[in-house]
Formats: C-alpha cells, structure tokens, sequence
C-alpha cells in the first residue's frame, strides 16, 4: 500500500467528478492512494487475514468504479465517507462468508449481539464494529494528514524539539539538553506545533465530504 499521509482521507468533491472518467488514470491512482490503505486496515482489524484485506481492496475499488458514472454527491443524503464505508462493509462480509458458514460461525458467534433475528448473522456480528473500526481509522489518517502537512511548513529543529517531546514523550530537561535548546524553547516548540496541527485537522474535517 501506498502511503498517502500528505493526501489522505479529505477528498475534495473534484476529485470524484474526475473519477468520472474512466481515462484518467492519475485521478483513479489519487483515489486508490488516499483511499486503498483506509480500507486495507479497516479489513485487518475486522479479523481478515493480508490477502482477504487486499481482496477487500480491489473489489472495493471495482465497486466504486462501478458507481461513480452515475454518482452524485448530496451532503444531504449523506457523506461520502459513509457510502465508501458501506460498499466496504460489505465486502468485508463477502470475504468472510467466503471462509464456509462453519467456520465463520465459530469465529464469530461470541461477538454477535442481540437484535433483529431477520438480519444475517454475519451482519449482526462485523456491522457496527466495523463503523467504530472505520471512524477511529479514518481520525488516525486524519491526524497523520495533519501532522504531514504541519512538518513540512515547520523549520526541522521546531519539528525534532516536538516529536522528542510529544511522540517520544521525553521529558522537558531530556529534549533541551539532547537539543542544545531551553526548556522554555521546548515548551514553546510544543504549544505551537500542538496548536498549528489542531489548527490543520479543523481545516481538513471541513474539506472532508
């Protein structure tokens, strides 16, 4: 899978008016990166094995592809990130049905909650675990996006003062002195990229569709 940091999760209603065109190879590979590792992990922590998740990925795309002649967006039927989330869901179930009706009843008999006995029991089991898995994923690649997008605007010290700080969780003394920076620096390092990548998510979820 590609990584798609720097692009990532808020695609921009331009981009689904390209893929209309099924020639445009480039917006087609835009959509596969900002999109393909979304779906791949979400397949994982659903209980899919790589080649199931690279399945559900390809087939995925197949159906998008399938769609996007015809398809409008309407942000008041819904978003895009919820559409995309359905064909996904069910082609995780197809993976998974796949396995034999034995099998995936054992793995997944102890996780199926109560409610409409109507329903597939598959269904039952994988759906709403499945929309949790695929919000946590999609604000994970979110923050990613942001922090990516922060670093590159950021001079390289401010940036190492940060992660030494924040993602290595070091202490103030730690940073400054492995740094050759204060710690007053190292605490103005954090407050101002903290608040510049805050600032970066707010403009992402809004470009979100």
């Amino acid at each position: 899978m590609a990584d798609f940091s720097d692009e990532l999760i808020p695609t921009r209603a331009t981009l689904l008016h390209r893929l209309k065109n099924w020639q445009d190879q480039a917006s087609w590979q835009d959509f596969f990166d900002i999109y393909g590792n979304l779906i791949y992990g979400v397949s994982i922590k659903s209980g899919l094995i790589k080649a199931e998740a690279q399945d559900v990925v390809q087939e995925t795309m197949l159906a998008v592809a399938k769609h996007m002649p015809g398809f409008k967006y309407d942000p008041a039927i819904g978003s895009f990130k919820g559409w995309l989330m359905n064909l996904t869901r069910w082609r995780i179930l197809d993976q998974i049905r796949k396995r034999g009706p034995a099998r995936a009843e054992i793995e997944f008999s102890d996780r199926t909650p109560t409610g409409d006995s109507r329903l597939d029991p598959l269904a039952k089991s994988v759906l709403p675990e499945l929309e949790q898995l695929w919000d946590a994923e999609w604000e994970k690649n979110l923050l990613a996006a942001a922090l990516a997008r922060v670093r590159r605007r950021l001079d390289p010290k401010q940036f190492q003062i940060f992660d030494c700080a924040v993602n290595k969780e070091w202490p103030p003394e730690k940073t400054a002195a492995a740094l050759a920076v204060s710690v007053d620096q190292v605490y103005l390092a954090k407050h101002r990229v903290a608040e510049m990548i805050r600032q970066e998510v707010e403009r992402l979820k809004k470009d979100t569709i």
